[in-house]
């Protein structure tokens, strides 16, 4: 076998590499287009080495013209779960007692396993509180009812 194709296999190969360690989709049509050309280059022997450069320029190009239109041509789905991953988001609204009182503005709840610190008006430790908003991992909270 010709050396070449052995190079158009290890350059497809190593594209397809470097998309699994960084993903992002662009070596991926760089990789198949190699990948083409290794093909072109086993069935038709003899390319120079300027041909099939050329033809692994024109076919990158061409796919990845084709993925962005392909890509362009959708549009980004909405989550299933908007605040998935933005875990006090999902804590908005919830009733919980006071695990420690409020005192001088400041207290603590526990939610499941986790203890947040809150802000809100003076409670005595046990008062069923509503979360009212978010701060970074401070918990804006005000009585419940």
């Amino acid at each position: 076998m010709r050396t070449d194709v052995f190079v158009w296999a290890a350059i497809a190969l190593l594209l397809f590499a470097a998309e699994v360690l960084a993903p992002g989709a662009f070596m991926l049509w760089l990789g198949f287009a190699a990948t083409a050309v290794f093909l072109v280059v086993l069935l038709v022997p003899g390319l120079s080495m300027l041909m099939q450069a050329c033809l692994f320029a024109m076919l990158a190009i061409v796919s990845i013209l084709a993925w962005r239109r392909w890509f362009r041509g959708r549009r980004a789905l909405a989550p299933a779960d908007p605040i998935l991953n933005r875990r006090t988001a999902a804590l908005i609204g919830r009733v919980v007692p006071l695990d420690r009182a409020i005192v001088n503005g400041h207290g603590r709840v526990q939610i499941a396993d986790a203890f947040w610190d809150v802000v809100g008006p003076d409670l005595p430790a046990g008062t069923p509180v509503r979360v009212l908003a978010a701060e970074g991992m401070t918990l804006r909270v005000d009585a419940a009812g």
